[in-house]
């Protein structure tokens, strides 16, 4: 693809597979070239589905049960666990955000009585997101639309040797961004 230019001042727009901005924090890598078809095929076919999987989930959800997808991911993650609470900054790291976003979210969802901050006895400083009631009722009654949701709209859709397959390389890769994540914790 050939640069794009406009009539407006300013830099030109980056090629379609530029690479992103340099970290200028991150240890100093060789270019490794640009990605080729079959690499960039891969990638752009899982931005795209996820991004419209994501969209088609959160409509229907929103339609069905009145939440967004977002809010069924965190009322899922918090009935994973047994007292149906977390702190804030795991919940944060499950889900990839950042604390501000959390916040954020943990308060749109408390205003909706779906879940409640309650202070954390182990640290003073530090937070529990816990689901209500109302917010167990809400995914309780939610989930098997969802499930029904996931199922049509992807598993449906491969083999079970392509869920295999899949499964393994998201294991794959989210330990390695997990790896990443730890580093910088340290």
């Amino acid at each position: 693809m050939t640069r794009e230019r406009s009539d407006r001042k300013g830099p030109e727009r980056p090629r379609r597979n530029a690479p992103e901005r340099p970290n200028r924090d991150a240890p100093e890598r060789p270019f490794a070239g640009w990605l080729d078809e079959k690499e960039l095929r891969a990638w752009r076919g899982l931005q795209l589905m996820q991004n419209q999987l994501s969209a088609a989930l959160n409509r229907e959800l929103t339609d069905s049960a009145g939440l967004s997808y977002i809010d069924y991911l965190v009322l899922a993650a918090l009935t994973d666990r047994p007292d149906g609470r977390m702190r804030a900054f795991e919940l944060g790291r499950e889900l990839g955000w950042e604390k501000s976003r959390v916040s954020h979210h943990i308060s749109r969802m408390s205003e909706r009585g779906l879940v409640e901050r309650q202070k954390c006895s182990e640290d003073r400083r530090g937070a529990h997101v816990a689901i209500t009631k109302l917010g167990r009722k809400t995914i309780e009654n939610a989930a098997p639309g969802h499930v029904a949701s996931v199922r049509r709209r992807f598993l449906d859709l491969l083999s079970k040797e392509e869920v295999q397959t899949l499964a393994g390389v998201s294991e794959t890769v989210l330990a390695g961004l997990a790896g990443e994540c730890e580093a910088l914790d340290d």
